[in-house]
């Protein structure tokens, strides 16, 4: 039997538990009889999954994350190959698995065990502990696809400042982190003056308050950015796109404020902005590998550490309604043994 968190709705009442006994044939599609239960070729002993915005959805019983009823959450997770039908994978490989529908359309991560496609696993960087892979986890994963948008759309570090929004959450913290490595100098956008010290510390020259981002603005604005990573959306990625400099690029890959988009066509016919779409969840392998090589080779281990705190299974639950409150800061991994 595995530990699983699972998360049942019905209706507007949304429950959720810590059951002991889910079973394997409880792993994966939503129903055994699901068409695509027979590709799932792979258990997976997970040792850590992750708590990301998505996830905290899930938890709520979001129906915008959480497709099926009931549903284990969890987009990531980081574990050992216990069983394979696939010639791909030997029992005993330490294996990543981000985005692809688990936790959304799919049995995901908070739980012992997990039964996925062999196509959706890609394996550990030997240089990247589990913890660590699963600290990363979608949000740096996210971040790093991001980073590497904005630099095959032409951005430099000679370019300008690059402004990361939503800074203190996963993505933005990985995203400045990755950023000043390269070189970048980066500008941090944050709600809470106390984060600052935190952000600095990643590697960011400054910061600036969101709110300066958050109301209507003009569709054409002062130019200051070079680039941007934005996770929020809504006014905010509107605003931001009105501040690009001439023939910058707009790297999107949240929607934390709001899935609208109030804007004009100005900032991209009378300045050669770019927004550039940043999709996880079904990014094809070879950007994936590339995406945790640049992880592997460029993010600070210890610095990861140090933006890192630990969760049980069970205390993944209080987490996830944490991130909804904007109380988390970091990554926050859930160690799914204890």
């Amino acid at each position: 039997m595995t530990r699983a968190i699972q998360v049942t709705k019905t209706g507007d009442d949304v429950q959720v538990v810590l059951r002991t006994d889910v079973n394997d044939d409880e792993l994966g599609s939503a129903t055994a009889d699901d068409a695509s239960s027979s590709a799932e070729d792979v258990v997976v002993d997970i040792e850590y999954s992750g708590v990301n915005y998505k996830d905290g959805l899930a938890l709520a019983g979001g129906a915008g994350v959480m497709r099926i009823s009931p549903l284990i959450p969890g987009i990531d997770l980081v574990g050992t190959v216990a069983d394979s039908n696939s010639p791909d994978w030997s029992i005993g490989d330490s294996v990543i698995l981000n985005g692809w529908g688990i936790g959304e359309t799919h049995n995901g991560g908070l739980a012992e065990r997990a039964r996925v496609r062999s196509e959706w696993l890609i394996l550990r960087p030997d240089a990247i502990s589990p913890r660590q892979a699963a600290a990363i986890g979608t949000a740096g994963f996210t971040a790093a696809l991001a980073v590497r948008a904005l630099e095959r759309a032409g951005l430099t570090p000679d370019a300008g400042e690059v402004l990361v929004t939503g800074a203190s959450g996963g993505v933005g913290s990985i995203a400045i982190a990755l950023l000043a490595k390269a070189g970048f100098r980066v500008i941090a956008s944050t709600g809470r003056a106390t984060h600052r010290d935190y952000l600095l510390g990643l590697g960011a020259a400054g910061t600036i308050d969101r709110t300066d981002l958050e109301a209507a603005g003009r569709p054409l604005q002062k130019q200051r950015w070079a680039g941007v990573i934005d996770s929020v959306g809504g006014h905010t990625l509107a605003n931001v796109l009105a501040q690009t400099r001439w023939g910058g690029a707009v790297a999107s890959c949240g929607l934390v404020g709001s899935s609208d988009l109030p804007t004009t066509v100005m900032p991209f016919i009378l300045r050669g902005v770019s927004l550039l779409g940043i999709n996880s969840v079904e990014c094809p392998l070879p950007e994936r590998e590339a995406a945790w090589g640049r992880l592997e080779h460029s993010l600070d281990r210890d610095l990861l550490d140090s933006l890192t705190t630990s969760v049980s299974l069970e205390g993944a639950i209080g987490a996830g309604a944490a991130i909804l409150r904007g109380e988390l800061r970091g990554r926050t991994v859930v160690d799914v043994r204890l």
